[in-house]
């Protein structure tokens, strides 16, 4: 039992949050309504297991930061109650549920997997080598909704686009805040982040722009798909959500910087997907 939840610390499972309520929500759509439950268990169990492998590889990658990062020292491989062998037998096990997931929905998905786990196995790379490594991890959640939609349709079409688009850009923006409190540590070990390409202030005003966008995508989708307006009352909640984010935070404060302030962009997910499902009941 110890090891499990040394292996959920590792993995952050709690933040499953921000890409499985978009996955069912991609398979709901794609579904008009009425997704076959097997396939939501299958979506659910594929999703769990790539952002699982993803987060434990992230950790891995980070390892030598994130023991000098004082506010990471809660971390399971910080603290040595995961091992680098115990995390890539993990990582592995987790890929293996991943592809076994993927095989029991529609026979294009697993054609489609490896351009689905590219960006999760490449992010924790990316920041050294761009500022705009918080794109790649939009990116990689962004295929949750992907995912959940084709496993579903089998097809790749514009709406899922958009959702996939509104998804990356609303993780990406999140992301490059809460890592712009730490500027001046990356810039010390020669990491790149939007902070260090553009300054703090720089980083939070492309974040705004970000956040804007990925809600008017979201709008975009709705009107698309001719959904009810509950949805837009997801979408409004979601708005509002972030635009408290914007107020309480700021690139000369990060006292609110918190992982509260982090996992509070779950409501965002939650609130979009559940009143995506009422939109079809109304």
């Amino acid at each position: 039992m110890e090891c499990l939840r040394a292996h959920m610390n590792n993995t952050a499972f709690h933040h499953t949050v921000f890409s499985l309520p978009f996955a069912l929500m991609g398979a709901l759509l794609a579904a008009g309504g009425d997704p076959p439950l097997g396939t939501l268990g299958w979506v659910v169990l594929a999703i769990t297991a790539a952002r699982s492998a993803a987060l434990a590889l992230d950790n891995l990658a980070d390892l030598k930061y994130d023991k000098q990062q004082p506010r990471l020292a809660y971390r399971a491989m910080v603290q040595g109650r995961v091992t680098k062998k115990e995390a890539l037998v993990f990582i592995g096990v987790c890929l293996l549920v991943l592809i076994f997931a993927v095989l029991q929905v529609h026979p294009v998905c697993i054609r489609l997997l490896p351009f689905a786990a590219v960006p999760f196995l490449i992010y924790p790379y990316m920041k050294r080598v761009t500022g705009w490594v918080h794109l790649f991890l939009g990116i990689a959640i962004g295929m949750a909704p992907a995912g959940g939609w084709v496993a579903v349709s089998g097809k790749i079409e514009l709406p899922m686009l958009v959702l996939f688009l509104a998804v990356a850009l609303w993780i990406a923006a999140f992301d490059a805040m809460y890592g712009a409190q730490d500027e001046a540590f990356d810039r010390s070990q020669g990491l790149h982040s939007l902070a260090v390409s553009f300054g703090a202030r720089g980083a939070f005003q492309i974040a705004r722009a970000m956040h804007v966008l990925s809600i008017l995508l979201f709008i975009a989708l709705g009107a698309m798909m001719h959904l009810h307006w509950p949805y837009f009352i997801g979408v409004a909640i979601a708005a509002a959500t972030l635009v408290y984010q914007h107020r309480i935070a700021g690139p000369t404060d990060f006292s609110r910087v918190t992982q509260v302030y982090f996992m509070r962009n779950g409501i965002v997910s939650i609130a979009i997907f559940v009143f995506t499902w009422i939109s079809y009941i109304v």
